[in-house]
Protein backbone atom coordinates (compact mmCIF):
# COMPACT_ATOMS: atom_id res chain seq x y z
CA UNK A 1 0.00 0.00 0.00
CA UNK A 2 1.34 3.49 -1.10
CA UNK A 3 1.47 6.28 1.83
CA UNK A 4 2.25 9.68 1.21
CA UNK A 5 4.21 11.11 3.70
CA UNK A 6 4.02 14.33 5.43
CA UNK A 7 6.62 14.67 8.15
CA UNK A 8 9.14 10.70 8.31
CA UNK A 9 10.75 11.61 4.87
CA UNK A 10 14.27 10.34 6.19
CA UNK A 11 16.57 8.38 4.36
CA UNK A 12 18.89 7.32 6.82
CA UNK A 13 19.39 8.15 10.66
CA UNK A 14 21.48 11.38 10.22
CA UNK A 15 18.40 13.01 8.53
CA UNK A 16 16.41 12.01 11.49
CA UNK A 17 19.02 13.30 13.50
CA UNK A 18 19.62 17.10 11.48
CA UNK A 19 15.70 17.51 11.72
CA UNK A 20 15.92 16.81 15.81
CA UNK A 21 18.51 19.43 16.14
CA UNK A 22 16.44 21.88 13.70
CA UNK A 23 13.47 21.43 15.92
CA UNK A 24 15.65 21.88 19.23
CA UNK A 25 14.51 18.83 21.05
CA UNK A 26 16.57 16.40 23.58
CA UNK A 27 15.86 13.30 21.75
CA UNK A 28 19.10 11.16 20.98
CA UNK A 29 19.48 7.94 18.87
CA UNK A 30 22.24 5.61 19.27
CA UNK A 31 23.82 3.06 16.43
CA UNK A 32 24.39 -0.43 18.61
CA UNK A 33 21.66 -1.44 20.52
CA UNK A 34 23.30 -3.51 23.61
CA UNK A 35 21.44 -2.12 26.26
CA UNK A 36 18.02 -2.57 25.13
CA UNK A 37 18.83 -6.41 24.98
CA UNK A 38 19.97 -6.72 28.53
CA UNK A 39 17.64 -8.22 31.46
CA UNK A 40 15.39 -6.37 33.39
CA UNK A 41 14.39 -7.04 36.99
CA UNK A 42 10.61 -6.53 38.10
CA UNK A 43 10.05 -7.57 41.48
CA UNK A 44 10.77 -10.90 41.99
CA UNK A 45 10.65 -11.80 38.06
CA UNK A 46 13.38 -10.93 35.36
CA UNK A 47 12.05 -10.03 31.87
CA UNK A 48 14.87 -11.40 28.94
CA UNK A 49 15.23 -7.90 27.53
CA UNK A 50 14.35 -4.26 27.80
CA UNK A 51 12.15 -4.26 24.83
CA UNK A 52 7.69 -4.18 25.42
CA UNK A 53 4.33 -4.14 24.07
CA UNK A 54 2.11 -1.99 24.86
CA UNK A 55 -1.67 -2.94 25.85
CA UNK A 56 -3.08 -3.28 22.05
CA UNK A 57 -6.71 -4.68 21.48
CA UNK A 58 -7.95 -5.27 18.26
CA UNK A 59 -11.80 -5.09 18.65
CA UNK A 60 -12.56 -8.69 18.02
CA UNK A 61 -13.29 -10.72 20.98
CA UNK A 62 -17.11 -12.36 21.09
CA UNK A 63 -20.03 -10.31 22.06
CA UNK A 64 -19.67 -12.09 25.68
CA UNK A 65 -16.48 -10.91 25.78
CA UNK A 66 -13.76 -14.35 25.05
CA UNK A 67 -10.58 -13.94 23.13
CA UNK A 68 -11.96 -14.64 19.22
CA UNK A 69 -9.28 -16.15 16.68
CA UNK A 70 -8.09 -12.13 15.76
CA UNK A 71 -7.68 -12.19 19.69
CA UNK A 72 -5.70 -15.42 20.24
CA UNK A 73 -3.72 -14.64 16.30
CA UNK A 74 -2.89 -10.91 17.78
CA UNK A 75 -1.13 -12.52 21.18
CA UNK A 76 0.55 -15.51 19.55
CA UNK A 77 2.38 -13.06 17.02
CA UNK A 78 3.57 -10.99 20.27
CA UNK A 79 4.38 -14.30 21.77
CA UNK A 80 6.69 -15.30 18.78
CA UNK A 81 8.01 -11.57 18.35
CA UNK A 82 10.87 -11.63 20.89
CA UNK A 83 9.56 -8.47 23.03
CA UNK A 84 10.12 -10.22 26.90
CA UNK A 85 7.43 -7.57 28.12
CA UNK A 86 3.53 -8.15 27.06
CA UNK A 87 1.59 -6.05 28.36
CA UNK A 88 -1.82 -7.55 27.78
CA UNK A 89 -4.67 -5.31 26.01
CA UNK A 90 -7.80 -3.40 27.71
CA UNK A 91 -10.24 -6.18 29.82
CA UNK A 92 -12.90 -4.52 31.19
CA UNK A 93 -13.80 -5.58 34.13
CA UNK A 94 -17.87 -5.65 33.97
CA UNK A 95 -19.80 -5.80 30.49
CA UNK A 96 -21.05 -2.46 30.92
CA UNK A 97 -17.11 -1.07 31.40
CA UNK A 98 -16.13 -2.21 28.27
CA UNK A 99 -15.33 0.45 25.46
CA UNK A 100 -16.95 -1.45 22.56
CA UNK A 101 -19.07 -4.53 22.04
CA UNK A 102 -15.98 -6.77 21.14
CA UNK A 103 -13.83 -5.48 23.81
CA UNK A 104 -11.97 -8.55 26.18
CA UNK A 105 -13.75 -8.82 29.33
CA UNK A 106 -12.59 -11.04 32.56
CA UNK A 107 -15.45 -12.68 34.79
CA UNK A 108 -15.99 -16.57 35.98
CA UNK A 109 -17.51 -17.08 32.19
CA UNK A 110 -14.57 -15.92 30.23
CA UNK A 111 -11.57 -16.59 32.16
CA UNK A 112 -11.13 -20.12 30.92
CA UNK A 113 -11.17 -18.75 27.61
CA UNK A 114 -8.73 -16.36 28.27
CA UNK A 115 -6.38 -18.61 30.37
CA UNK A 116 -6.31 -20.76 26.91
CA UNK A 117 -5.18 -17.88 25.12
CA UNK A 118 -2.40 -17.13 27.71
CA UNK A 119 -1.34 -20.62 27.40
CA UNK A 120 -0.94 -20.37 23.43
CA UNK A 121 1.23 -17.28 24.11
CA UNK A 122 3.34 -18.89 26.36
CA UNK A 123 3.83 -21.93 24.04
CA UNK A 124 4.42 -19.83 21.04
CA UNK A 125 7.51 -18.10 23.10
CA UNK A 126 8.59 -21.22 24.22
CA UNK A 127 8.37 -22.62 21.51
CA UNK A 128 10.47 -20.11 19.83
CA UNK A 129 12.83 -19.39 22.24
CA UNK A 130 13.38 -22.76 24.60
CA UNK A 131 12.32 -21.07 27.84
CA UNK A 132 9.47 -19.25 29.55
CA UNK A 133 11.14 -18.15 32.08
CA UNK A 134 12.61 -14.89 30.79
CA UNK A 135 8.89 -13.29 29.42
CA UNK A 136 6.43 -11.42 31.33
CA UNK A 137 2.59 -11.41 30.37
CA UNK A 138 0.56 -8.80 31.93
CA UNK A 139 -3.38 -8.34 32.01
CA UNK A 140 -5.15 -4.52 31.92
CA UNK A 141 -7.58 -3.96 34.19
CA UNK A 142 -9.93 -1.43 32.53
CA UNK A 143 -13.25 0.57 33.23
CA UNK A 144 -14.07 2.64 30.30
CA UNK A 145 -15.59 5.65 32.31
CA UNK A 146 -17.23 8.00 30.06
CA UNK A 147 -16.23 5.81 27.19
CA UNK A 148 -18.23 3.11 27.82
CA UNK A 149 -19.85 2.05 24.95
CA UNK A 150 -23.39 1.03 26.02
CA UNK A 151 -23.61 4.56 27.93
CA UNK A 152 -21.08 7.29 29.27
CA UNK A 153 -19.78 6.62 33.28
CA UNK A 154 -18.27 10.19 34.13
CA UNK A 155 -16.48 11.05 37.34
CA UNK A 156 -17.10 14.70 37.04
CA UNK A 157 -18.23 17.10 35.03
CA UNK A 158 -15.88 18.18 32.65
CA UNK A 159 -17.31 21.68 30.83
CA UNK A 160 -15.38 21.32 27.43
CA UNK A 161 -15.26 17.19 27.59
CA UNK A 162 -18.84 17.06 28.26
CA UNK A 163 -20.01 18.72 24.62
CA UNK A 164 -18.43 15.96 22.76
CA UNK A 165 -19.60 12.96 25.19
CA UNK A 166 -21.91 11.47 23.39
CA UNK A 167 -25.51 10.00 24.48
CA UNK A 168 -26.23 8.70 21.27
CA UNK A 169 -23.56 7.85 19.23
CA UNK A 170 -26.09 7.56 16.01
CA UNK A 171 -27.60 10.83 16.87
CA UNK A 172 -24.33 12.43 18.16
CA UNK A 173 -26.30 13.85 20.98
CA UNK A 174 -24.27 14.70 23.83
CA UNK A 175 -24.65 14.10 27.59
CA UNK A 176 -27.12 16.95 28.68
CA UNK A 177 -26.48 19.20 31.43
CA UNK A 178 -28.02 17.17 34.45
CA UNK A 179 -26.50 14.08 33.62
CA UNK A 180 -25.29 12.24 36.64
CA UNK A 181 -21.88 11.33 37.90
CA UNK A 182 -21.17 7.97 39.02
CA UNK A 183 -21.71 7.88 42.63
CA UNK A 184 -19.34 7.15 45.15
CA UNK A 185 -21.87 3.75 46.31
CA UNK A 186 -20.66 2.15 42.81
CA UNK A 187 -16.83 3.20 42.77
CA UNK A 188 -17.38 1.68 46.50
CA UNK A 189 -18.70 -1.69 44.76
CA UNK A 190 -16.64 -1.12 41.87
CA UNK A 191 -13.53 -1.49 44.12
CA UNK A 192 -14.40 -5.43 45.03
CA UNK A 193 -15.13 -6.09 41.36
CA UNK A 194 -11.27 -5.08 40.24
CA UNK A 195 -10.29 -7.32 43.44
CA UNK A 196 -12.21 -10.10 42.13
CA UNK A 197 -10.85 -9.60 38.76
CA UNK A 198 -7.37 -9.34 39.38
CA UNK A 199 -7.34 -12.63 41.39
CA UNK A 200 -9.05 -14.24 38.37
CA UNK A 201 -5.93 -13.26 36.54
CA UNK A 202 -3.45 -14.08 38.83
CA UNK A 203 -5.27 -17.61 39.26
CA UNK A 204 -4.41 -18.24 35.59
CA UNK A 205 -0.89 -17.54 35.54
CA UNK A 206 -0.34 -13.85 34.24
CA UNK A 207 2.67 -12.59 36.34
CA UNK A 208 1.39 -8.85 36.58
CA UNK A 209 -2.03 -7.07 36.72
CA UNK A 210 -2.43 -3.55 34.96
CA UNK A 211 -4.45 -1.36 37.43
CA UNK A 212 -5.02 1.42 34.04
CA UNK A 213 -5.08 4.82 34.74
CA UNK A 214 -4.41 5.92 31.52
CA UNK A 215 -6.60 7.77 28.63
CA UNK A 216 -9.65 9.53 29.59
CA UNK A 217 -11.28 6.43 31.46
CA UNK A 218 -12.76 6.02 34.83
CA UNK A 219 -9.92 5.95 37.03
CA UNK A 220 -7.46 8.62 35.00
CA UNK A 221 -10.75 10.89 34.95
CA UNK A 222 -10.80 9.96 39.21
CA UNK A 223 -7.33 11.16 39.52
CA UNK A 224 -8.74 14.52 37.56
CA UNK A 225 -11.58 14.84 39.66
CA UNK A 226 -10.56 18.12 41.45
CA UNK A 227 -14.25 19.51 40.81
CA UNK A 228 -16.08 16.53 42.17
CA UNK A 229 -18.20 15.87 45.52
CA UNK A 230 -17.58 13.40 47.73
CA UNK A 231 -14.84 11.05 49.02
CA UNK A 232 -13.40 10.32 45.56
CA UNK A 233 -13.28 14.09 44.53
CA UNK A 234 -11.57 17.19 45.07
CA UNK A 235 -8.29 16.41 47.14
CA UNK A 236 -5.38 14.76 45.81
CA UNK A 237 -6.19 11.84 49.00
CA UNK A 238 -9.52 11.66 47.89
CA UNK A 239 -8.97 11.14 44.15
CA UNK A 240 -6.47 8.61 44.84
CA UNK A 241 -8.50 6.56 47.25
CA UNK A 242 -9.62 4.45 44.96
CA UNK A 243 -6.12 3.39 43.56
CA UNK A 244 -5.32 3.08 47.15
CA UNK A 245 -7.98 1.12 48.24
CA UNK A 246 -7.83 -1.59 45.43
CA UNK A 247 -4.08 -1.75 45.68
CA UNK A 248 -4.48 -2.69 49.28
CA UNK A 249 -7.64 -5.60 48.76
CA UNK A 250 -5.53 -6.72 46.30
CA UNK A 251 -2.49 -7.43 48.15
CA UNK A 252 -4.93 -8.52 50.99
CA UNK A 253 -6.79 -10.97 49.20
CA UNK A 254 -3.57 -12.32 46.89
CA UNK A 255 -0.56 -11.24 48.66
CA UNK A 256 2.74 -10.50 47.50
CA UNK A 257 2.90 -12.90 44.54
CA UNK A 258 1.31 -10.84 41.68
CA UNK A 259 3.22 -8.28 40.68
CA UNK A 260 1.21 -5.18 40.78
CA UNK A 261 1.67 -2.25 37.95
CA UNK A 262 -0.10 0.59 36.35
CA UNK A 263 -0.21 2.15 32.86
CA UNK A 264 -1.12 5.81 33.95
CA UNK A 265 -1.35 9.28 32.37
CA UNK A 266 1.29 12.10 33.44
CA UNK A 267 -0.84 14.47 31.42
CA UNK A 268 -4.05 14.96 30.26
CA UNK A 269 -3.62 18.00 28.38
CA UNK A 270 -6.71 19.55 27.17
CA UNK A 271 -9.50 18.71 24.39
CA UNK A 272 -8.34 19.82 20.70
CA UNK A 273 -10.96 20.03 17.49
CA UNK A 274 -11.00 19.93 13.88
CA UNK A 275 -10.25 23.74 12.53
CA UNK A 276 -13.13 23.82 9.66
CA UNK A 277 -10.83 25.88 7.15
CA UNK A 278 -7.37 23.80 7.82
CA UNK A 279 -8.20 20.83 9.53
CA UNK A 280 -5.29 21.35 11.91
CA UNK A 281 -6.46 20.66 15.45
CA UNK A 282 -6.74 23.52 18.02
CA UNK A 283 -7.90 23.62 21.17
CA UNK A 284 -11.35 23.41 21.94
CA UNK A 285 -11.96 26.16 24.30
CA UNK A 286 -9.19 27.83 26.18
CA UNK A 287 -10.07 28.39 29.67
CA UNK A 288 -8.47 30.77 32.25
CA UNK A 289 -8.31 28.30 34.29
CA UNK A 290 -8.39 24.45 33.82
CA UNK A 291 -9.13 22.46 37.17
CA UNK A 292 -10.41 19.55 35.23
CA UNK A 293 -7.10 17.57 33.89
CA UNK A 294 -4.28 15.28 35.67
CA UNK A 295 -0.48 16.79 34.90
CA UNK A 296 -2.12 20.24 33.57
CA UNK A 297 -1.37 23.75 34.74
CA UNK A 298 -4.20 24.69 36.14
CA UNK A 299 -3.05 28.18 35.60
CA UNK A 300 -1.39 27.96 32.11
CA UNK A 301 -2.94 25.11 30.33
CA UNK A 302 -2.28 23.39 27.93
CA UNK A 303 1.04 23.82 29.78
CA UNK A 304 2.23 19.97 32.13
CA UNK A 305 2.99 20.26 35.74
CA UNK A 306 4.45 17.06 36.69
CA UNK A 307 3.50 17.89 40.82
CA UNK A 308 0.60 15.24 40.82
CA UNK A 309 1.89 13.06 38.75
CA UNK A 310 5.26 12.48 40.37
CA UNK A 311 3.46 12.73 43.84
CA UNK A 312 1.43 9.87 42.92
CA UNK A 313 4.09 7.24 41.72
CA UNK A 314 5.55 8.11 44.87
CA UNK A 315 2.45 6.84 46.26
CA UNK A 316 1.99 4.28 44.19
CA UNK A 317 5.65 2.99 44.61
CA UNK A 318 5.08 2.58 48.58
CA UNK A 319 1.85 0.89 48.73
CA UNK A 320 3.67 -1.64 46.12
CA UNK A 321 3.53 -0.78 42.72
CA UNK A 322 6.43 -2.33 40.97
CA UNK A 323 5.75 -1.54 37.65
CA UNK A 324 4.76 1.69 35.66
CA UNK A 325 4.05 2.56 32.14
CA UNK A 326 3.73 6.31 31.14
CA UNK A 327 1.56 7.55 29.22
CA UNK A 328 -0.38 10.83 28.60
CA UNK A 329 -3.52 11.97 26.34
CA UNK A 330 -6.55 10.86 25.31
CA UNK A 331 -7.05 9.23 21.86
CA UNK A 332 -10.90 10.58 21.84
CA UNK A 333 -9.98 14.82 22.21
CA UNK A 334 -6.21 15.34 21.43
CA UNK A 335 -4.58 12.48 20.05
CA UNK A 336 -1.45 13.92 18.99
CA UNK A 337 -0.70 14.02 22.28
CA UNK A 338 -0.69 10.10 23.24
CA UNK A 339 0.09 8.89 19.99
CA UNK A 340 1.88 11.24 17.28
CA UNK A 341 1.25 10.07 13.87
CA UNK A 342 1.54 11.10 10.25
CA UNK A 343 -2.19 10.83 9.43
CA UNK A 344 -5.08 11.21 11.52
CA UNK A 345 -8.16 8.91 11.30
CA UNK A 346 -11.04 9.59 9.40
CA UNK A 347 -12.48 11.60 12.16
CA UNK A 348 -9.71 13.62 13.64
CA UNK A 349 -7.98 16.54 13.07
CA UNK A 350 -4.28 17.26 11.36
CA UNK A 351 -1.30 17.45 14.10
CA UNK A 352 -1.08 21.00 15.09
CA UNK A 353 2.65 20.36 16.16
CA UNK A 354 5.42 18.28 14.41
CA UNK A 355 5.17 14.41 15.76
CA UNK A 356 8.95 14.79 16.88
CA UNK A 357 7.41 17.72 19.33
CA UNK A 358 5.28 15.14 20.59
CA UNK A 359 7.81 11.94 21.30
CA UNK A 360 10.05 14.72 22.51
CA UNK A 361 7.37 15.50 24.86
CA UNK A 362 7.05 12.10 26.23
CA UNK A 363 10.79 11.26 26.79
CA UNK A 364 10.69 14.60 29.02
CA UNK A 365 8.36 13.66 30.70
CA UNK A 366 9.16 10.10 31.26
CA UNK A 367 12.43 10.42 31.93
CA UNK A 368 11.57 12.58 35.31
CA UNK A 369 9.39 9.97 36.43
CA UNK A 370 11.95 7.37 36.01
CA UNK A 371 15.00 9.69 37.28
CA UNK A 372 12.88 10.45 40.47
CA UNK A 373 12.21 7.02 40.85
CA UNK A 374 15.55 4.78 39.99
CA UNK A 375 14.71 1.42 41.79
CA UNK A 376 10.81 1.18 40.17
CA UNK A 377 10.86 0.11 36.42
CA UNK A 378 9.35 2.25 33.91
CA UNK A 379 7.91 1.57 30.10
CA UNK A 380 8.29 3.87 27.84
CA UNK A 381 5.54 5.01 25.03
CA UNK A 382 5.26 7.31 22.28
CA UNK A 383 8.44 5.55 20.09
CA UNK A 384 6.19 4.33 16.82
CA UNK A 385 6.33 7.44 14.66
CA UNK A 386 10.02 7.16 14.32
CA UNK A 387 9.65 3.61 12.54
CA UNK A 388 12.58 1.76 12.38
CA UNK A 389 14.33 4.39 14.39
CA UNK A 390 12.24 3.18 17.48
CA UNK A 391 15.32 1.56 18.98
CA UNK A 392 17.85 3.76 18.53
CA UNK A 393 16.02 5.89 20.22
CA UNK A 394 15.28 3.49 23.05
CA UNK A 395 18.46 2.51 23.32
CA UNK A 396 19.97 6.50 23.98
CA UNK A 397 16.71 6.78 26.43
CA UNK A 398 17.34 3.33 28.14
CA UNK A 399 21.58 4.02 28.46
CA UNK A 400 20.91 7.62 29.49
CA UNK A 401 18.79 5.97 32.51
CA UNK A 402 15.94 7.72 31.68
CA UNK A 403 13.73 4.35 30.86
CA UNK A 404 13.58 0.98 32.07
CA UNK A 405 11.56 -0.60 29.17
CA UNK A 406 11.12 0.25 25.58
CA UNK A 407 7.62 -0.36 24.35
CA UNK A 408 5.00 -0.01 21.16
CA UNK A 409 2.18 -0.37 20.56
CA UNK A 410 0.65 0.79 17.05
CA UNK A 411 4.51 -0.43 16.10
CA UNK A 412 3.65 -4.00 17.55
CA UNK A 413 0.25 -4.58 15.71
CA UNK A 414 2.30 -3.81 12.04
CA UNK A 415 5.86 -5.37 13.37
CA UNK A 416 5.45 -8.06 16.19
CA UNK A 417 8.92 -9.18 15.79
CA UNK A 418 10.42 -6.40 16.12
CA UNK A 419 12.54 -7.49 19.40
CA UNK A 420 13.59 -10.36 17.58
CA UNK A 421 14.49 -8.88 14.65
CA UNK A 422 16.61 -5.75 16.62
CA UNK A 423 18.42 -8.90 18.65
CA UNK A 424 19.28 -10.88 15.42
CA UNK A 425 20.56 -7.90 13.01
CA UNK A 426 21.23 -4.85 15.52
CA UNK A 427 18.08 -3.03 14.03
CA UNK A 428 14.37 -2.80 12.84
CA UNK A 429 13.47 -3.08 9.28
CA UNK A 430 11.92 0.04 7.91
CA UNK A 431 9.91 -1.95 5.27
CA UNK A 432 7.98 -3.77 8.55
CA UNK A 433 7.85 -0.82 10.84
CA UNK A 434 4.78 1.08 11.76
CA UNK A 435 4.16 4.29 9.64
CA UNK A 436 1.82 6.07 11.76
CA UNK A 437 -1.16 6.47 9.51
CA UNK A 438 -3.95 5.69 12.00
CA UNK A 439 -5.47 2.75 9.90
CA UNK A 440 -5.87 0.59 12.83
CA UNK A 441 -7.56 3.91 14.96
CA UNK A 442 -9.96 4.42 11.80
CA UNK A 443 -10.50 0.19 11.90
CA UNK A 444 -11.31 0.77 16.15
CA UNK A 445 -14.31 4.13 15.15
CA UNK A 446 -16.01 1.44 12.65
CA UNK A 447 -19.06 0.70 14.16
CA UNK A 448 -21.25 0.08 11.39
CA UNK A 449 -21.13 -4.20 11.78
CA UNK A 450 -23.43 -6.75 12.63
CA UNK A 451 -21.24 -6.90 15.67
CA UNK A 452 -21.20 -3.56 16.30
CA UNK A 453 -17.69 -3.27 15.77
CA UNK A 454 -14.68 -3.83 13.10
CA UNK A 455 -11.78 -6.11 14.07
CA UNK A 456 -8.77 -3.28 14.24
CA UNK A 457 -5.15 -4.25 13.14
CA UNK A 458 -2.22 -2.91 11.01
CA UNK A 459 -4.05 -2.21 7.25
CA UNK A 460 -0.38 -1.64 5.54
CA UNK A 461 1.64 -4.68 6.93
CA UNK A 462 -0.77 -7.22 7.93
CA UNK A 463 -2.02 -8.35 4.74
CA UNK A 464 -5.61 -9.63 6.75
CA UNK A 465 -6.64 -6.36 7.21
CA UNK A 466 -6.76 -4.61 3.92
CA UNK A 467 -9.94 -6.13 3.19
CA UNK A 468 -11.50 -5.37 6.63
CA UNK A 469 -10.85 -1.77 6.10
CA UNK A 470 -12.01 -2.10 2.40
CA UNK A 471 -15.50 -3.34 3.82
CA UNK A 472 -15.52 -0.73 6.61
CA UNK A 473 -14.75 2.13 4.45
CA UNK A 474 -17.93 0.84 1.82
CA UNK A 475 -20.23 0.36 5.18
CA UNK A 476 -19.16 4.06 6.37
CA UNK A 477 -19.81 5.27 2.74
CA UNK A 478 -23.56 3.26 2.63
CA UNK A 479 -24.43 4.80 5.86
Amino acid sequence: MAIKRKHFRYRDIDELRAEIEKLGLSIRLEDRIEKLLEPVSVGHKTAGNALGIHPMEGCDCTADGRPGELTIRRWERFGTGGSKLIWGEATAVLDEAKANSRQLLISKDTVGSIASMLEITRTAHRNTFGSNEEILVGMQLTHSGRYCYQKPMIAFRHPVVDRITLLDKKKKIPIPDDYPVVSDDYLERLEDVYVAAAKLAWQIGFDFVDLKQCHSYLLNELLAAKTRKGKYGGSFENRTRFIRNIIGKIQTEIGNDLILASRLNVYDGIAYTQDVNTGIGTPSEMLEMYPYGFGVDEDNPPNSDMTEPKRLIKLLKELGIGLVNVSMGSPYYNPHIGRPFERPPIDGYETPEHPLIGVDRHFRLTKQVQQDNPDLPIVGTGYSWLQNYVVNAGEANARDGHVRFVAVGRGALAYPDFAEDTAKNGGMLKKKSCVAVSYCTALMRAKANPLGQYPAGCVPRDKIYAPIYKKAEKALANK
